[in-house]
Parts: structure tokens; sequence; C-alpha cells
């Protein structure tokens, strides 16, 4: 009986019969079908003559996520994510590491053992990801030997300083080293990487990249012997340009989504990239291996795949095409009956990291030495900026010009109180008011955007206040969404974030902001290594270059200036 999940997780040592057509991924045929289950795994997978409607196949996993841009916890993660048939997935917690260090990873990992969801984490590798930002802890290779001997994490997070692989910086190579001679699986970040260097950066051990954003890339990556994390996020989407590559190597491929907000989580996981590349007409089996058995065997993960003897973990849906899931097993037990999760939270500790103290308008003023600023420009959609240079203005201080798109960008370190940095932005288009938020990739300091100082200020003071949050302010008042753990995250259920995160997203449109996710876009601005140019709590950055630019483009004639 396939209605019988609440007392079925009762009774978990009895034999239990679940019908319906079976995706076999491994003969890759669908055929009606018993799947017999006793004491959490699976007995049997027997064949018949007729079968219910729907559909069991493998459950489903994310093979590369950061469960912090959810700004869930793990355990209200995993609850969200099983309704949409997600049993296993693979993290790297960079972003509580680099607010807290070991302690906030080792708090993912107390937070995940509450629920039976196969979370499986990684060591993070680049922490901070910059020397030339304030973060607020480090991670080293004695950290990462020391992590990866408790035996809690699984693999080595993504290696985003890529240029200390090819260019041999010690450090760099002992966190290599304290992998490999583990024997755990090492992930890659190397946009655009290519030729000798990418060999080079293969060769010290890496086996996966999620940064390619086009097929050659992925190609060439792929014939180096990597495998390829196709993502599809709430941020980055390479999805449509890389799906064919499920066609060309079946057995190199995985699905993942990176950084996934609340909102977006509500609405769906990788069954909804299940049903999109099935509607693109890829083979049905590569694209379920694709979304399950590959990342199974590559991070090790003891997940079943309806084979005898497998954990009986599986998903019911109504259709593959559409992936309603309808169930969610995991370990023999029913976690998602259709309704609701069969399972809770448990109970979440606050931990957090915020030593700074209110600002004045007068800290954020910048005194006009005339000629021209730099400027960052945003781009609808992109974590990339492109730059700009324009007139300083008139007057004693440099002011935002919201007619004319010009907005005053700062950054508030939070882990020391120290003056904040201040430049100017354009590509948010807000009339009025400004936003802030204490989500900033990777160091998460506080940034903010506004028309006027004194919104400004008190949009960063409420996150102060709070000791973490996003915050929106205006003439018309004020509204926080409160992050209490570490700064980047609340304590609440998916359904609530989700509301309360697109009110207050909406509230910044209101005030004539048009991009579609302003605080996506906004914490993507303090992202040092993507380019062009960024803003640290130290001041702009050229990611180009590498190096911070000062504010005021210095005149090329000034050398032949007398004073």
């Amino acid at each position: 009986d396939n209605n019988q999940c609440s007392t079925w997780n009762i009774i978990s040592l009895y034999i239990m019969n679940i019908a319906g057509k079976i995706i076999d991924v491994h003969k890759k045929r669908i055929y009606p079908g018993i799947v017999t289950i006793k004491a959490g795994k699976i007995e049997s997978v027997t064949e018949t003559e007729r079968s219910p409607d729907h559909f069991i196949m493998p459950g489903l996993a994310d093979a590369h996520v950061h469960i912090e841009s959810s700004m869930l916890v793990p355990s209200h993660f995993a609850v969200a994510a099983v309704r949409h048939g997600t049993v296993a997935v693979v993290t790297d917690p960079h972003e509580i590491a680099n607010v807290l260090g070991k302690e906030g990873v080792k708090f993912m990992l107390d937070n995940a053992e509450n629920v039976p969801v196969k979370i499986v984490f990684g060591a993070p590798s680049c922490v901070p990801a910059t020397s030339l930002e304030s973060a607020g802890a480090k991670i080293g290779s004695a950290d990462i030997r020391e992590l990866i001997e408790e035996g809690k994490v699984k693999f080595l997070a993504e290696m985003m300083n890529f240029p200390g692989v090819i260019y041999d910086d010690a450090e760099v190579h002992h966190k290599l080293e304290a992998a490999l001679n583990a024997g755990i699986p090492i992930d890659g970040h190397a946009p655009g990487l290519t030729g000798e260097e990418l060999k080079k950066y293969i060769s010290a051990g890496i086996t996966t990249d999620h940064e390619c954003s086009s097929l050659e890339e992925a190609l060439e990556k792929i014939s180096g012997g990597m495998k390829i994390l196709i993502r599809e996020g709430s941020a980055a989407r390479n999805l449509e340009v890389l799906a064919p590559l499920i066609s060309y190597y079946p057995e190199k491929v995985m699905l993942c989504t990176d950084d996934l907000h609340p909102e977006t989580l509500l609405r769906g996981h990788i069954n909804k990239l299940v049903a999109r590349l099935i509607s693109m007409d890829y083979n049905l089996f590569d694209v379920v291996r694709a979304a399950s058995v590959n990342t199974y065997e590559h991070y090790r993960i003891s997940a079943g795949t309806l084979r005898p003897g497998d954990p009986a973990d599986f998903i019911i849906v109504d259709d593959p095409k559409t992936m309603n899931v309808l169930q969610t097993w995991i370990d023999g037990k029913c976690v998602f009956d259709g309704d609701k999760p069969l399972f809770s939270p448990g109970e979440i500790v606050k931990i957090n990291k915020f030593k700074c103290t209110r600002l004045l308008p007068d800290e954020i003023r910048v005194i006009n030495e005339g000629g021209k600023i730099n400027l960052i420009v945003a781009v609808n959609g992109e974590l990339t900026t492109d730059a700009d240079i324009v007139q300083a203005g008139e007057g004693e201080f440099v002011a935002a010009r919201p007619e004319e798109d010009i907005l005053k960008i700062v950054v508030k370190e939070r882990y020391n109180d120290r003056p904040p940095a201040v430049a100017f932005i354009r590509g948010f288009g807000m009339k009025h008011g400004a936003m802030a938020s204490s989500v900033a990739h990777d160091s998460h300091n506080i940034i903010a955007v506004g028309t006027n100082d004194r919104d400004i200020v008190n949009a960063i003071n409420l996150i102060v206040d709070a000791g973490g949050g996003m915050a929106v302010t205006s003439e018309d008042g004020a509204e926080i969404l409160k992050l209490p753990v570490a700064g980047i995250m609340a304590d609440l259920p998916v359904t609530a974030m989700a509301a309360r995160y697109e009110k207050l997203s909406e509230t910044v449109r209101s005030l004539g902001c048009r991009l579609d996710a302003p605080f996506m876009t906004l914490s993507f601005m303090a992202l040092l290594v993507i380019p062009k140019i960024k803003m640290s709590d130290r001041g702009l950055f050229d990611g180009l270059t590498f190096k911070h630019i000062p504010l005021f483009v210095p005149d090329p004639y000034s050398k032949y200036k007398t004073y």
C-alpha cells in the first residue's frame, strides 16, 4: 500500500511492497514492478504485468550547493528539499566558514545530523577567498587535515585559488595533499581556465568543475579527465548551454544548483532540472543518471539506485516529464508523503560573529577631489560587472545621483570596528531609499546601496543592531529580514523565508530598482574573484588585475602640474 507512509515509518523492520512503473537506470528500461523493502534496504525489484500509473525512480542528488545561500540552516533545507525528491546533497560550507571558521563548519555538521537527507560536507579549501578583504576566519592546511581526520567531511571543496595551484603556492598544495592522502575527491572551480594551465590544475588531483559557461570549455575539461557539474541555480544558470554534455558524456555529468535562494527552492530543486532536460528530448535514463547515480558514485554516497541490496532510497513521481513528487523515501522510510515532510528540523543553535558598531552619516561622506571616479556597473542576472568612468560632480562631497542611476555603495566590515569603504555604482536603478545586507560573498561583511546617506546608514544600522540580516529603508519606513545564524541564515522554514525575502525584494522594486533579484545581485558586488570591478571593505577592486584601485581616477597630466 503506497499510502501507508506514516505507518511504515513506525514498523520499518517489516517487509513493505511499493508498486509502480520502475525506472531502471542501469538496464535503461521502464517496466511495471514491485519494490520490496526490508530493514531499510531494497530486498528485491520484481517485474509484474501491471502497476499503478506513477513512476518509481532513484532519489535525486544536488552535486554542489552552498546551503547557506538559501538562508536556511541544513535541517530546514532538508525539509524543503525532500518535497522535491532530493535525498542527497553535496555541500561546501565555505560561506559560514568565512564567518566562523571550523566552528561554523561544525555547526553545519551538527545541525545536519537531525535529518534523514544524506548531506555530504566538504572541507572549505579557500577561506578566506582572498587576502584582499577582511573575513571572520581562516582555514589553513592544518585545519583541513583536522577536519578530514575527524571523518565528517568527505571531500575537499572547490579549489577557487587556481592561480595558487598553477603557480605552486605551498599552502594550497598542502591542502590538496591532505585530500589526496586521505583518498577523498577534490572539487574544482576554474572559470575560463584552458590549455597548459588547465592541464596543470587537473594534474593536481582536481576532478570536477561547476563553472563552465560554454560547451567548448566543458568539453576541454572533460577531455582532460574532469567531470562537469551542470549548474542551474538562482544566480548562475548554465543548463541550456551545457545540456548537450548529457548526450556526449552521460557518465561524466552531474546536476547542481550552487546557490539557491529560498523562493527558488520553494518552487523546486533538481526535479525541475530533470523535467526541463527531458522536455528538451534528452534521454531519460541519461538525465536521471546525471541527477542521481553519477553523484552517488563520485562522492561515494551510500544511496540506493533501486537495486537489491541498496539502501531503500527512491522517489515516486507522477510523470518524469513533470517530476511532481508524490513520495520521497530514504533508507526505507517515507520522509515526504505528498502533503508534508515526515520529520522535524529539530532545535537550532544560533551562532554569530558581529563586532562592529553603528554608523553616522558623516562616516560615509566622500570629499570631492574633482575630476572623474571609477564606477561599478551591475548587470542584471550576472555575477560579473562592467566598469565605467564618470565625472565626480560638483560640490564639497561626491553624492549619489539617482536621476543618472549613480548610487552610493558602502561596505562596512563587521568583524572589527573600522571605517567603511565607499564608492559608486550604476545598474540598480533605485530612485529613493537604500538597501543593505550581511549576505555579501564571500566574507559576508555588510554591503549597502542607496540614493542618500541617511537611508544607507539607517539600513546598515538595522543590520548591526540585529546581528545580521537584509534591510530596506526610505522616507516611507524600514523593513528588515533578520538572519541571526552567522548573519547569513535564519531559523525559519522555507515557506516563511521565501515569503519574507520576496516581500523585501518587492519593497526594493517599489523604490525603483529594476533588477530581477536585487539582494542576490547586491551580495555578489563584494565577490572579488569575479571581475570586472567589485567592492570590498578596503575599497574598489579590479578583478582583472587583482588589485585595489582608487575611487578617483588619477589625472594623467598631474605629474606636469606645479603647485
